[in-house]
């Protein structure tokens, strides 16, 4: 009697169990059940999907809307996950400058991701993989791949269907892997752009294979008020629906961006119209004193209850409790703390849009607001007396980044507080120029440089990790990702975390040299944290200063609203503490 497929994938036992199956044939058993698998979970109905478009132009917040969905939907008691589909061929986004494309987010597997899978985990709460993110060059690498392989059986390799397949099959093994009921996937870019159309043909197609009420679009866009007018136009929108339909994707729910105020009911019953969507699925995407007010503000339009109506999903009360508070605390600040971001990103702050979220989180906490201004390092290297500036500010931070320029800067603006008590964060860069400062002025060491800005420096106190050298591909070689990071007892560092062992998320290829540990530490340095095979150093502090803290990881990646990250909230209550002018910070 034959073993059918229906068995062998229920029933694995009656496979393994059978000598007449090789070892090559049990490992292609697995990943074609666990493909199988994959495809059970969809035709069962187990997993709705929201797909997330933008159009009119980018800078919108689509990215603030699929969270928005998203939370409304994890109020009402789903598991739900986010993806991101970005059109642009790189691999990941860890070989993009933050210059031209924004913050590099490092998740906890040390995938290099997109700055929106951050935006999904300090709204959404979980921790995303690099599954969560598609892009263009992942899936035609894959392609050409299996091409290469003879994967296709002599077949003519096409857009559709071999790179919408993949495209399709990334999201659904992303949704099969999180078991999430709800799906949010969001198209990067805007409708109309040529590299995106793969993706959007990817969405019709499944919103054609999955069964009827099991998938949403919905469609961010546009709705300018013109000063000389005065009143909404909605025909950006129409256009932008118009181009959705010529794809052949009609949106369910439209959100439409709008600065003064929501869209009134005859803006909303013309966009109702035009676009075939009910007036009640028409939502205004408003301005908000803060960002994570926004999901509140939807909800109060009815969007959670019209997105549950839509899918299907039972009716479930939403519990809000905790988030409104939460949000309050961000509205209402008792008092204002002024942060100097010195870096050499200064004009973007999507550069350093993480670190800006933390701060904000831990001010939040602390019960103050922080005013956040970028100054560029380059200005200090052009003459000293312009570190001036930093005595009007209550806290210095450096941030993470890479190359020369602007180094001896930021240098000179580490020096700055350390010799005039200012409360210091350094992170990652911040916490290797941190050291290379205190090697040439504390502990004597002339020239002393990392290796990354002087190769030929005489004290390498900042040196690339041996397993880098050597190594010829830059995308995703760092060490990168979540570490465990071995706190010293009764440091500062300790204090803050609350635990004598914790795990951060990395992303560097240079370390503090192992030669210079003892010279640094007998001239008063302190590393209070190191990994837990004691070869790298991960702290930098200065017991003697009222807040100096260096930390090679990076703490903003796995801030959250309602949890601030500790570094971060340390920094900011000592900053806000030396402006109330206590003694010593109150953690």
């Amino acid at each position: 009697m034959p073993v059918y497929e229906f068995d062998l994938f229920f029933h694995p036992i009656l496979f393994l169990s059978d000598s007449r199956f090789s070892s090559f044939c049990i490992e292609s058993f697995i990943v074609y059940n666990f493909e199988k698998w994959v495809y059970y979970w969809q035709v069962n109905g187990l997993t709705k999907y929201i797909f997330v478009t933008g159009g009119v132009l980018s800078g919108l917040g689509k990215g603030l809307v699929t969270c928005s969905v998203g939370k409304m939907l994890e109020v009402r008691g789903y598991h739900v996950t986010a993806i991101k589909c970005d059109p642009y061929l790189n691999v990941d986004a860890g070989t993009m400058n933050p210059y031209i494309h924004g913050e590099v987010f490092v998740l906890e597997d040390g995938y290099e991701a997109d700055m929106d899978l951050g935006t999904y985990e300090r709204f959404l709460g979980g921790e995303f993989t690099g599954l969560n993110n598609v892009t263009s060059g992942q899936v035609y690498q894959t392609v050409v791949r299996k091409e290469r392989e003879g994967g296709y059986l002599g077949r003519c390799v096409q857009i559709i269907p071999h790179v919408t397949d993949e495209i399709k099959r990334r999201i659904r093994l992303a949704a099969a892997k999180s078991r999430a009921d709800v799906v949010l996937v969001e198209c990067g870019g805007t409708v109309g752009d040529i590299e995106g159309l793969p993706f959007l043909e990817a969405f019709r197609q499944m919103r054609n294979e999955e069964k009827r009420g099991d998938t949403l679009l919905v469609h961010v866009t546009l709705v300018p008020v013109l000063e000389a007018v005065g009143e909404p136009k909605t025909k950006p929108t129409q256009h932008s629906v118009k181009e959705l339909r010529a794809i052949g994707l009609q949106p369910d729910v439209i959100a439409a961006r709008i600065e003064k105020g929501r869209l009134d009911k005859a803006s909303r019953a013309k966009i109702a119209q035009y676009c075939s969507v009910e007036e009640r699925a028409v939502f205004s995407s408003i301005n908000v004193p803060t960002l994570y007010e926004l999901p509140l503000e939807l909800e109060r339009q009815g969007m959670g209850d019209v997105v549950c109506e839509y899918l299907g999903l039972r009716d479930c009360k939403p519990d809000w409790s905790g988030w409104p508070e939460m949000v309050d605390r961000f509205k209402k600040p008792k008092d204002v703390v002024k942060i100097a971001m010195c870096g050499k990103y200064a004009e973007l702050a999507d550069c350093y849009v993480s670190v800006n979220e933390a701060l904000r989180h831990a001010a939040a906490k602390a019960g103050c607001r922080v005013q956040i201004d970028w100054i560029e390092t380059e200005l200090f290297e052009e003459d000293l007396k312009r570190t001036g500036v930093l005595e009007g500010y209550d806290g210095v931070l450096v941030p993470g980044g890479f190359g020369q320029r602007g180094a001896e800067g930021k240098i000179i603006a580490i020096n700055y507080c350390r010799t005039h008590d200012k409360p210091f964060l350094g992170i990652c860069y911040g916490f290797q120029l941190a050291t290379v400062e205190f090697a040439r002025n504390v502990a004597g060491l002339e020239g002393a440089a990392s290796t990354e800005c002087v190769p030929e420096t005489p004290h390498p106190v900042i040196d690339l990790l041996p397993e880098q050298k050597g190594l010829k591909e830059m995308g995703g070689t760092m060490r990168l990702g979540s570490n465990p990071v071995v706190l010293e007892g009764g440091s500062l560092p300790h204090r803050l975390y609350g635990s004598t062992e914790i795990r951060e998320r990395h992303r560097h290829r240079w370390e503090v040299n192992p030669e210079y540990w003892d010279r640094l530490e007998k001239a008063g340095a302190v590393f209070p944290g190191w990994s837990k095979e004691k070869k790298l150093k991960e702290l930098l502090w200065l017991p003697d200063r009222y807040f100096f803290l260096g930390t090679q990881f990076h703490p903003e990646f796995k801030s959250r609203p309602w949890a601030p990250s500790p570094p971060y909230y340390g920094f900011v209550k000592a900053a806000y503490d030396r402006k109330l002018r206590k003694p010593e910070p109150e953690f």
